[in-house]
């Protein structure tokens, strides 16, 4: 069994592939918008004129793989109730992704030495994504 993230950006998903591929290294291994689709789209899914917005993408952080579209297109993206963990090797690299993380962001907690951890912080992205970034030694 396998369990992975499937974010919804409403619109933005190309946006938010560009920033994951610049803040984290993320690498799109798969990517379909709409106009592409073998079958005519729902126009309640996405309104007219969303040809181009993603209908699906999939995208790989490290070892992980990550699913993403941009839904209703209605721009109004919206992540509340969970968080995407991101477990780095050592400080130095957990200070660089939670400050391209919090680009355009929200720190929500700063990251800083925690009795489990010599860096823990929490931040949302500037899509609403909720991100802990965590080195585990």
């Amino acid at each position: 069994m396998l369990v992975q993230p499937y974010l919804f950006f409403d619109g933005r998903c190309d946006e938010a592939l560009e920033f994951y591929r610049s803040a984290l290294g993320a690498e799109v291994t798969m990517l379909m918008r709409f106009k592409e689709s073998p079958e005519p789209h729902n126009p309640e899914m996405c309104p007219p004129g969303a040809d181009d917005k993603v209908m699906h993408a999939s995208f790989r952080i490290g070892d992980t793989t990550v699913m993403a579209s941009d839904g209703r297109c209605l721009g109004k993206p919206s992540f509340q109730g969970f968080a995407l963990s991101l477990t780095v090797p050592d400080e130095a690299e957990a200070e660089r992704r939670f400050a391209a993380l919090a680009d355009g962001g929200q720190v929500q907690m700063p990251l800083a030495k925690t009795f489990y951890s010599p860096r823990f912080g929490m931040v949302a992205d500037r899509f609403g994504v909720s991100w802990m970034v965590i080195v585990v030694l």
